[in-house]
């Protein structure tokens, strides 16, 4: 995906000498919530390019000047230029795209046994990688009364990326936490999402056993430059007050949370999310959950129709370790309808039923969703008045 130079954004870059990225320290990305964007980020008419969007916001120009300059620099494990993509044939929508590299060269799986697990500082986590590959450490201002102070988070790059400009968000990762979602991370997920005036920012977390390969709290966000189904998938309520939804489209049934309006319905539903999540960490059951711009729940909506943000959870078979000889693997970008194929050969011949019974195999039993279903909606209306 091209990605225009930032002509005036330079102090999250690296100095030229390496010797020197150490000791300059962690730039401050400092924001305040007025820079939050609920309206007015749309898709642009015609080609789906980064190009055709409205000038980035500074969150975009400080993330992609720095991600660029790393990769220049040679950081990552490979590099990344366009990917092949393609919308699969047939109703869903699925977005396709073949990165070979990505399904060689990823860092290994950790021996990860239960949802629950608890951080171990033996195997590898973010307090071990080099000065370069972080962009910068994400900061909210607290510029409002009864505002939630943001804890600070490490942006950094993913040296296997996915797409263009794939990064982590990793909340103090001295603190050693484990896997396992937290509010304040949810938080500059959802706020991440907001600083972007790209429409295909995005912002996901894989549970222990939904394919998270580091047990140490990250979420992943990046940038895909095509609509996905689940921003305009529609839903029907499962809450009287609207607080919680079910997708009913395809590729997968998941949890909706939804809002339109930043301050305290956005805390209310970080709120709900953590909530959610918790119950499914201490049930054994792993998750995967996506954040992007969207339209709101209900009917099927023109996925052109961003007036809010989508929170999408959906409880899964665990899974540990990665599966060889499959198309993909199954996790927070494939279930919102992003396919990372690993091969040529399995690019050119995925189609829309494949890639659907991929993930219905990754999907709960019958009987455990709708147990699942019957908890969640009980933890949501037990939520005070």
């Amino acid at each position: 995906m091209a990605i225009p130079h930032a002509s005036n954004e330079t102090s999250y870059l690296l100095p030229p000498n390496k010797e020197d990225w150490e000791g300059q320290g962690i730039p401050d990305f400092v924001y305040e919530q007025e820079e939050l964007m609920m309206e007015g980020v749309q898709w642009p008419r015609g080609a789906l390019s980064l190009l055709n969007t409205p000038p980035l916001s500074h969150f975009d120009s400080a993330l992609c000047s720095a991600w660029r300059q790393r990769m220049e620099l040679g950081l990552f494990r490979y590099p990344l230029g366009e990917l092949p993509t393609q919308t699969l044939p047939g109703t869903v929508g699925f977005v396709a795209q073949l990165n070979v590299e990505r399904g060689v060269q990823r860092r290994c799986p950790q021996n990860i046994k239960s949802v629950r697990q608890e951080f171990d500082p033996e195997q590898f986590n973010f307090n071990q990688i080099r000065p370069g590959e972080v962009l910068f450490r994400l900061h909210r201002k607290q510029d409002c009364p009864g505002t939630v102070q943001q804890e600070d988070i490490l942006v950094v790059i993913n040296v296997s990326p996915l797409e263009w400009g794939h990064v982590l968000l990793v909340p103090e990762p001295a603190r050693g936490l484990p896997q396992r979602l937290l509010p304040g991370a949810l938080r500059a997920g959802v706020e991440a999402v907001l600083l972007s005036s790209h429409p295909g920012f995005r912002v996901g977390f894989n549970s222990l056993g939904g394919l998270a390969s580091v047990n140490h709290l990250h979420l992943h966000g990046y940038y895909l430059a095509h609509r996905l189904p689940v921003e305009g998938a529609p839903s029907e309520p499962l809450d009287p007050r609207g607080r919680l939804h079910v997708l009913q489209a395809l590729p997968a049934p998941g949890f909706l949370f939804y809002t339109s309006r930043p301050g305290s319905d956005l805390e209310a539903l970080i709120s709900r999310v953590c909530r959610a999540t918790d119950y499914l960490t201490d049930c054994e059951i792993a998750h995967n959950l996506f954040v992007t711009r969207g339209a709101p729940p209900g009917k099927a909506t023109s996925s052109s129709a961003l007036s809010g943000v989508r929170v999408i959870l959906w409880p899964r078979k665990p899974s540990f370790g990665i599966k060889e000889g499959e198309a993909f693997n199954v996790a927070l970008c494939e279930l919102a309808g992003h396919l990372p194929v690993k091969t040529a050969q399995d690019f050119s011949s995925l189609t829309e039923a494949a890639a659907l019974a991929l993930i219905r195999e990754c999907l709960l039993p019958p009987a455990q969703a709708e147990d699942v279903r019957a908890a969640l909606v009980a933890l949501i209306a037990r939520e005070e008045e």
